[in-house]
């Protein structure tokens, strides 16, 4: 069976807009979370998030593309670029349906969808954009993406909120398994608009509490729920002696397990999944619980569901047994986009020997070995990123340093 690697990736985060300035930034412990500025939220309950910094759509897309893209797009089409220029990859050469795009999605281009209600209902049906035929919708980004890149191999989207991000990645590896040599793969989100701040809010899911570095704490005492962001990763996957092949000397690592469950309903009486899709993914793997230097928490922010994915670490590792971190504490929960990222820092930490840290707890609970405060300096050979979906999705993906 093919070994699947990945040779790019491109960041697009509320702390840091391209790779190296967020893992500077990540491993510094530096925040993005702050008030809103997309738009007033000032008579909202929920007024923090992490936007992305900085990034000016005309300087990194062309004017045609600007009338037909929501934000959510036009950022997965820099960070598309950014990867493949990381890759050095050239998808035309691997020659026509070789190369395909795999991506994640949780709400869609709801920017652009409320633009144009505003149109309809303001000015009439006359001055909606055709483009809201497809501006919205769950696979734009996967579209634009293989438009973009004339990338006509197996394509698709993976609908299922934070886990939606591990999903995609998987399905791509199947891609390469299939004989594909390449996919473009991957999330990137964004929705910090009205028309889905607010059914966000009515989920009573993110927190109310109005200062940045006391907001969003998981797994600590004072846990309240979730602050949102935009943004995430695209990275490129190839089949090891493909990329070899062409030349690439040094993958930042490979994909080496995967599993994902679904919980039962709460009061069932049968057991959450998410345990089992980490022993899933390790099993993939071929890896023992002890292999894993490093878990990449989903980190949820509540305080039943940051127990609830404390105790499947601690029924998998023992109390205490690995090191666990939460860097989306410094970008907030970022839809399909925030497991992708945590993919891409996993990555990092395996080249560089460097956890990120999670910030701002104070009092921590539940007997994990958190990375708190600062960079822990460590070998990493093996990392576990965990992500979850609303209503019950739990991924888990094992990244693997190559030999």
């Amino acid at each position: 069976m093919s070994t699947t690697v990945i040779t790019g990736i491109g960041v697009v985060a509320p702390n840091g807009l391209g790779t190296e300035a967020y893992w500077s930034a990540t491993l510094a412990g530096s925040s993005g979370i702050a008030e809103l500025t997309r738009f007033d939220a000032s008579e909202y309950p929920v007024r923090l998030a992490g936007e992305v910094p900085g990034f000016e759509p005309a300087e990194h897309l062309p004017s045609r593309l600007l009338p037909q893209t929501d934000h959510m797009t036009r950022l997965a089409l820099a960070a598309a670029d950014w990867a493949l220029e990381d890759a050095e990859a050239d998808p035309a050469a691997l020659g026509e349906y070789q190369a395909g795009v795999v991506t994640s999605a949780t709400l869609g281009g709801f920017e652009f969808g409320q633009r144009e209600l505003q149109h309809l209902w303001s000015q009439g049906p006359g001055f909606v954009s055709a483009y809201q035929s497809f501006a919205w919708f769950y696979a734009v980004n996967t579209g634009q993406i293989s438009i973009r890149n004339d990338l006509r191999g197996p394509s698709g989207v993976l609908v299922s909120d934070q886990a939606g991000g591990l999903d995609a990645m998987a399905h791509a590896r199947r891609g390469i398994r299939k004989g594909h040599p390449m996919m473009v793969t991957g999330g990137v989100d964004s929705a910090l608009c009205p028309y889905a701040w607010t059914p966000r809010m009515g989920t009573g899911e993110m927190t109310t509490v109005a200062e940045a570095d006391r907001a969003y704490l998981p797994f600590d005492e004072a846990a309240s729920g979730y602050v949102a962001g935009e943004g995430g990763a695209i990275l490129i996957a190839e089949d090891a002696e493909s990329a070899r092949a062409r030349g690439v000397e040094r993958p930042y690592g490979e994909i080496a397990g995967y599993g994902s469950t679904f919980d039962p309903p709460r009061g069932s009486g049968r057991p959450r999944g998410l345990a089992r899709a980490i022993r899933l993914a390790l099993a993939d793997a071929g890896l023992e619980p002890g292999r894993i230097d490093v878990v990449f928490a989903d980190a949820d922010g509540r305080p039943q569901e940051d127990a609830d994915e404390a105790a499947a670490l601690n029924e998998v590792f023992g109390t205490g047994g690995v090191a666990v971190t939460a860097p989306k504490t410094m970008t907030g929960r970022l839809g399909a986009g925030g497991a992708p990222l945590d993919v891409a820092a996993a990555l990092l930490s395996i080249r560089d020997g460097l956890v990120p840290p999670t910030v701002n707890l104070t009092s921590p609970r539940h007997g994990l070995d958190l990375v708190l405060g600062e960079a822990r300096s460590m070998p990493v050979k093996a990392a576990l990123v965990l992500a979850r979906g609303r209503h019950g999705f739990n991924s888990a993906m094992v990244l693997r340093a190559c030999a």
